[in-house]
């Protein structure tokens, strides 16, 4: 099972298929709710921006909606230890990530989001990466019914595996085109590798045979799809997305 899925996972040609693949196998092990983020402009304030993250999930959307709405991903317990941690955590070692009040009192946001989403148990994973900026995690819910210790006992037998998945799926995927990204036409990819490999905008309409004016609008429109404010900025955020080939 183990290896036809791992092969299923990296001769995946989209996002979207890798993830419904993914999505299947982690539900096989008891698992049917899945959160993942990556960025590699992650800031300070954990992914930075959202639109230059990867954002994918099967939860119910308006839980999705309201988790990304009310910026929960920035003050949910399981991501702040993700940021600074690498591996698995059982949520029951995540303080604040359950779901039961106390005394009475009412419950963080998050917790009060999980509880009428009843999301009770799981476990986070954690991609740690080298790079500068670059931070990714997962979150499996248990399916409905399972608890806590029931989730424990499928990890003590299939931790490893079920771990290794995960990061074969999160290495996939970010090889792969943002399936959410804003689509770059061909010849804005063309003017913002050649902008990448220093080339300027004299010498790019030799390059292409096209004058400047034509260039320069095909610069204005990459930066737009980009979101972004320079035409710097932009070839980054088209390389992060892999929409554009650059030399690293």
């Amino acid at each position: 099972m183990t290896l036809d899925h791992l092969q299923k996972l990296v001769s995946g040609t989209s996002v979207d298929a890798v993830w419904t693949q993914h999505c299947a196998q982690m539900a096989a092990f008891g698992f049917d709710r899945l959160l993942y983020g990556y960025s590699r402009l992650a800031n300070a304030a954990s992914f930075g921006d959202r639109q230059d993250a990867l954002i994918l999930s099967n939860h119910d959307p308006d839980y999705l909606d309201r988790y990304l709405a009310e910026d929960l991903l920035r003050t949910d317990p399981v991501i702040q230890w993700a940021e600074a941690s690498d591996g698995a955590l059982s949520w029951r070692e995540i303080a604040g990530h359950d779901v039961a009040g106390s005394n009475g009192a009412a419950l963080p946001p998050i917790q009060a989001l999980n509880r009428e989403f009843g999301i009770a148990a799981g476990y986070t994973i954690s991609f740690r990466n080298l790079a500068h900026r670059a931070f990714g995690a997962i979150s499996l819910t248990g399916a409905p019914g399972q608890t806590q210790q029931d989730l424990d006992g499928i990890w003590a037998a299939h931790g490893a595996e079920i771990v290794l998945m995960n990061r074969v799926m999160h290495l996939t995927v970010t090889k792969l085109p943002a399936p959410d990204s804003n689509r770059l036409t061909k010849r804005q990819r063309e003017v913002l590798e050649w902008v990448a490999q220093g080339k300027t905008i004299p010498e790019i309409c030799v390059l292409i045979g096209r004058k400047q004016a034509t260039v320069e609008k095909h610069l204005r429109l990459a930066r737009e799809a980009m979101n972004a404010q320079t035409t710097a900025q932009a070839v980054l955020k088209a390389s992060v997305q892999n929409q554009i080939f650059t030399y690293r």
